[in-house]
């Protein structure tokens, strides 16, 4: 299980990473631009992916890393259980979420070691 400050601290860790309120979540952006939300009532985070990534985080467990139903989903956007996730998964969630986000020449400067 990840906690909430957990959560906050990761996505904070990525450069010009801020977090700001979205609807009733909490986000966390680069660049002006959404890479994740954070749902702390029902502890759960979504992070924007591309279909590839979506697959390959998804094919760990279904019940843990899922893709959003409808539309969204079919898009990348991809919700992460907090109750049931390792926070080593849940960091490179938002590092590709964070990467795919930022501009290519700021995403590039980040090393994914």
């Amino acid at each position: 299980m990840v906690d909430i400050e957990t959560v906050r601290h990761l996505a904070l860790s990525f450069p010009e990473t801020e977090e700001l309120p979205h609807f009733h979540l909490t986000s966390f952006r680069v660049r002006k631009k959404i890479f994740a939300t954070v749902d702390e009532k029902i502890k759960r985070v979504m992070v924007k992916l591309n279909v590839t990534e979506q697959s390959v985080f998804c094919s760990f467990d279904k019940t843990v890393i899922y893709p959003v139903p409808g539309g969204w989903g079919q898009k990348g956007a991809t919700y992460i259980e907090l109750t049931k996730v390792k926070k080593n998964m849940l960091k490179d969630a938002l590092m590709v979420a964070w990467c795919l986000t930022a501009p290519p020449k700021l995403a590039g400067k980040y090393s994914r070691k």
